[in-house]
């Protein structure tokens, strides 16, 4: 199944045609299929695998975990929050998270 997940009026749907609807890009966690709309969401997702908050620089949201070098770096507002972040969190957290895209309601 191919598509682009809408999301209208407060209800998500899987749209397989397109046509040239806006896109853009959103985070998954994997396992519960929630979408992260917020950095509470990200950290309550991300501490139970181990990652920890740390607080090198004010001007970033930052963690670290511990057994590793591995250290995300995010934008103290959530709307900066883009697809270049999206990818350090997958590839740092293999199964647990994606990147998919959606379409913007117009």
């Amino acid at each position: 199944m191919s598509g682009v997940w809408v999301f209208k009026n407060g209800v998500v749907r899987l749209v397989e045609s397109v046509g040239d609807c806006p896109r853009r890009k959103t985070l998954v966690h994997v396992p519960s299929e929630e979408f992260i709309t917020s950095y509470g969401v990200l950290e309550r997702k991300l501490l139970p695998l181990g990652w920890e908050r740390y607080y090198g620089d004010p001007e970033l949201l930052q963690f670290h975990k511990r057994s590793t070098v591995h250290l995300i770096s995010l934008p103290k507002d959530f709307s900066k929050f883009k697809s270049i972040h999206m990818y350090d969190i997958v590839v740092k957290n293999r199964n647990e998270f994606e990147v998919r895209d959606v379409l913007q309601s117009r």
